[in-house]
């Protein structure tokens, strides 16, 4: 067959890096990656987590070094970032089980399922941050 006869069909091609920014995800795949993102970053610091506790169990003295260490902001904010992590993993593990099962595959389902990781995830997470700094 020729080139001139041959019908134009459309390239499906792999999205470059460049096209990123530009690229729009439903909301089901920004809380799948993100759900992605939060296993990592647990996965990756669960060895400084159980290290910090077992330096904390050692003996009072070390307790109180390190009560004083998490009182610093920047430390908070890694404390909070691993909350969020544990609270998003969570939700959208549960999320995750539940589609597992055949159920909310539809296109409408799995975004109110999605918008739902989000409505409980962020506001815990509030909570934790609020509690973090002082609020309560």
């Amino acid at each position: 067959m020729s080139e001139a006869a041959k019908p134009n069909r459309p390239q499906f091609r792999n999205i470059n890096i460049t096209q990123i920014v530009g690229y729009r995800l439903p909301l089901a795949g920004i809380i799948s990656i993100l759900h992605r993102i939060s296993g990592l970053l647990m996965f990756l610091l669960l060895p400084f987590i159980l290290f910090m506790l077992d330096k904390s169990l050692i003996s009072e003295s070390s307790f109180e070094y390190f009560k004083g260490f998490t009182s610093n902001w920047f430390v908070k904010l890694v404390i909070l970032a691993l909350s969020w992590a544990y609270l998003h993993h969570f939700c959208a593990g549960i999320r995750h089980l539940v589609m597992d099962n055949h159920i909310g595959l539809d296109k409408d389902s799995a975004r109110k399922s999605a918008a739902g990781v989000l409505i409980v995830s962020v506001p815990l997470a509030l909570i934790v941050a609020l509690k973090l700094f002082g609020a309560f």
